[in-house]
């Protein structure tokens, strides 16, 4: 039986007290006996955390307590056992590196679409203008390798900073495109989709909540594989299973 909720979940936004915060962080979660990894930067928060429901939950409230957290999502899963080995939680320049400092999602969001939007434009081969649609997967080549969106670009990264190099590289077959990017649970999609912006694509968009997000709300349809994930699990499947 899979007892041991999985949670992920960020937000980008401002943080000036982060050294206060990690050891708030770190003295709940530890006291609870929950484990994982908590990020913090100037841009904002990442984590993935796992435990027993009702004391992850708990958790999870009175990180929401904190006005700046009250609306984070996040995104569920389950396992037998708890698929992290200690808890760590960390102090970072970015909570996901792009080494792109014009980039700041904290200053507001990409446009995003919604799992069930993006379903019915892969239905259809376009958008609800008609533009023709591409996918662009933002992860590591070998997290892509686990599986992916169906005719997705992978541009074979091996670090996430290697992206802007890339999209000066790509640019050209992104455009007359509606683009959608695309990652395990929204994070690098969504400084992807900014950067495309900021280099001029009009038509872009990160897809909301990731892969692990499209998985609870659509299932399997469009993708195939399953999605990798950085803890003791390694992949999930469409069903969220390890």
């Amino acid at each position: 039986m899979d007892s041991v909720l999985n949670i992920a979940a960020y937000k980008f936004v401002g943080l000036d007290d982060r050294e206060v915060l990690r050891e708030r962080l770190l003295a709940a979660a530890g006291q609870a006996g929950l484990k994982g990894t908590v990020l913090l930067a100037p841009e904002g928060i990442n984590l993935f955390m796992a435990g027993p429901e009702q004391v992850l939950r708990g958790w999870l409230g009175e990180l929401r307590a904190d006005p700046r957290f009250a609306d984070l999502e996040a995104k569920e899963s389950w396992s037998p056992a708890q698929p992290f080995g200690r808890l760590l939680v960390k102090l970072k320049n970015e909570i996901i590196r792009m080494d792109h400092p014009m980039i700041r999602p904290e200053a507001g969001r990409a446009p995003a679409v919604d799992a069930q939007t993006l379903a019915r434009w892969l239905d259809a081969g376009h958008d609800d203008e008609g533009r023709p649609l591409l996918l662009l997967d933002t992860r590591n080549g070998f997290e892509v390798d686990h599986g992916a969106f169906e005719n997705a670009l992978d541009w074979r990264l091996a670090k996430f900073t290697e992206f802007p190099q890339r999209l000066h590289e790509h640019r050209a077959e992104l455009e007359g495109h509606t683009v959608v990017s695309y990652c395990t649970g929204g994070i690098r999609c969504e400084k992807a989709a900014l950067l495309m912006r900021e280099e001029g694509l009009p038509h872009v968009y990160q897809l909301d909540g990731g892969i692990l997000k499209y998985f609870e709300l659509v299932g399997s349809r469009h993708y195939r594989g399953r999605c990798f994930v950085f803890d003791q699990r390694e992949a999930l499947g469409p069903d969220l299973a390890p």
